[in-house]
């Protein structure tokens, strides 16, 4: 065979291979199949029976409904994770897996304030999810979202992170969402919402609708958030948070003027609890903090997610103007209690 023969051949094989690997990107940039492939086994449907109180005109009726959700399989022996709102007040829980089994579930403890919960079930060969990492995760990358929408089965919906670190919706006491256009509907609670390798990245919680249906606003509790939640239950039986005992306000250029404030940036203090680890330390109302371990504090929810992340026990330090004089105090955080007197309290 002749060397120009050879050649030839040679380029029409590279040629060929090219094709072929072109060709298969392109499949794989119009379809999401691996992704779903690698995620679905995991994500698991709740119907769990919720018992009605007695009404007032037939006191001995009793009633049951049936409160329909989603969850993911996060360990392969059998801790599930799901929303609060799907399992509360549930009398029984019944998981349906993608492989047609059903078993019943126990409830291992759930978080109001992160409304998530963690459920337990004991079978052989669980197919647990894969996790990712939040923190990874870019504004504008594309994601799925799996669940069990209005019970009718297993669905799967695209869209992407349309925003990170939503704090201010008002669902929950702690709030750092992702925000997806993915659709989203009842029965999506608890669901995965995942990356196109197939990675847990959050956990689908709520929508944003004015008719009840997908309007193209979702929200996800980041799975960095969900994974220490579920260590702390599983291990403690509650999430244990670090607890200051004050509440804070930004301090923007108006307040500072209308205050007459030494200082136009900042947190300003408005509530100091008694007894707590904030009036343990010396910090008054007015006073406006403006660093904490050494970072500067320009935001109340991210000071809170910081506080509240930390264990009790844990030494903070915190940078002070109180009038014209500057201070510094190192607190040393006290477990949160289970009551607290406002929702923006850490």
């Amino acid at each position: 065979m002749t060397p120009i023969i050879i050649s030839i051949l040679a380029g029409t094989c590279i040629g060929l291979t090219t094709l072929l690997i072109q060709e298969k990107k392109k499949t794989s940039d119009f379809s999401y199949s691996k992704s779903v492939e690698i995620a679905t086994p995991s994500v698991v449907n709740i119907y769990s029976q919720i018992l009605q109180n007695k009404t007032t005109i037939e006191p001995d009726k009793v009633s049951h409904d049936l409160n329909l959700g989603s969850g993911v399989i996060a360990t392969t022996n059998g801790f599930i994770l799901t929303n609060h709102h799907v399992i509360q007040n549930a009398e029984s829980i019944v998981v349906a897996l993608n492989d047609n089994r059903r078993v019943n579930a126990k409830i291992i403890g759930s978080d109001p304030s992160t409304d998530l919960a963690i459920l337990k079930i004991d079978l052989l060969n669980l197919p647990s999810i894969q996790i990712g990492k939040s923190s990874e995760v870019s504004i504008g990358d594309r994601i799925l979202a799996i669940g069990n929408p209005f019970g009718i089965g297993q669905t799967v919906t695209a869209g992407i992170i349309s925003a990170k670190g939503r704090n201010s919706i008002g669902l929950n006491t702690y709030e750092n969402f992702l925000q997806t256009d993915a659709a989203i509907n009842p029965g999506n609670s608890g669901g995965a919402l995942v990356n196109l390798k197939g990675e847990l990245i959050g956990i689908s919680s709520a929508i944003y609708s004015s008719t009840g249906g997908s309007q193209g606003i979702g929200f996800a509790t980041p799975v960095d958030d969900a994974i220490k939640v579920m260590k702390d239950i599983i291990k403690h039986g509650e999430v244990v948070r670090g607890y200051l005992g004050m509440e804070a306000q930004k301090v923007t250029p108006s307040l500072a003027k209308n205050l007459s404030l030494s200082v136009n940036h900042g947190l300003i203090v408005n509530d100091v609890t008694k007894q707590s680890p904030a009036e343990k330390a010396g910090i008054e109302v007015g006073d406006i903090i403006l660093k904490v371990n050494n970072n500067p504090s320009e935001d109340p929810f991210q000071v809170k997610h910081l506080i509240t992340s930390l264990k009790p026990g844990t030494s903070i330090s915190i940078f002070g103007i109180r009038g014209q004089q500057s201070y510094q105090a190192n607190i040393l955080l006290e477990k949160q209690p289970t009551m607290r007197r406002a929702a923006n309290q850490y």
